[in-house]
């Protein structure tokens, strides 16, 4: 090991602060328990946060309101959301998470906006040292035309990711 590599270690050891970025996919719990997992191992104070970047996507009927829920509320409900009201469900949504991971320390956030640029603007108000999402590993055209979530956190920030791949598997 050299002496940059040891560097890097030890201030990953001395991480104090990490924020888990939780979007709408079913496999926001897996990413909430690695996230969790890896703060917890470094005793790491935790910041879950939801983004809400375009209220007519949580009123289609294919998707649940709040990432990974289905029958969390009525869609009826939805078909007129206001901005509020998805904040309301969203906080709902991460005080379940949280109770889920049977820790009340858990510092819970709901931001509205582009989803990249809310969870570094996030990052970087709550001073956090590492932030956590997943990569669902869409289709490549898709990444291209649209480009990710988290390759552009990675293309726009200095703190460490950990990115806990939700691809299903075949």
């Amino acid at each position: 090991m050299d002496k940059d590599e040891v560097i890097r270690n030890i201030k990953f050891l001395k991480m104090k602060n990490v924020l888990i970025a939780l979007d709408y996919d079913p496999t926001a719990q897996k990413v909430a328990e690695a996230g969790y997992g890896l703060a917890k191992s470094m005793n790491a104070e935790i910041t879950l946060l939801h983004v809400i970047s375009d209220p007519v996507y949580y009123s289609a009927v294919e998707y649940s309101p709040v990432m990974g829920f289905t029958g969390y509320m009525e869609m009826g409900q939805l078909q007129s959301v206001s901005i509020e009201r998805l904040k309301e469900a969203s906080v709902k949504y991460l005080e379940k998470i949280k109770s889920h991971l049977k820790d009340d320390s858990i510092a819970i956030k709901v931001e509205e906006g582009d989803f990249a640029d809310s969870i570094l603007r996030t990052a970087k108000q709550i001073k956090a040292d590492m932030i956590v999402l997943g990569s669902h590993s869409r289709k490549w055209l898709e990444n291209i035309l649209m480009g990710s979530v988290a390759e552009k956190v990675l293309h726009h920030t200095k703190i460490p990711l950990f990115i806990v791949p939700t691809k299903k598997k075949k």
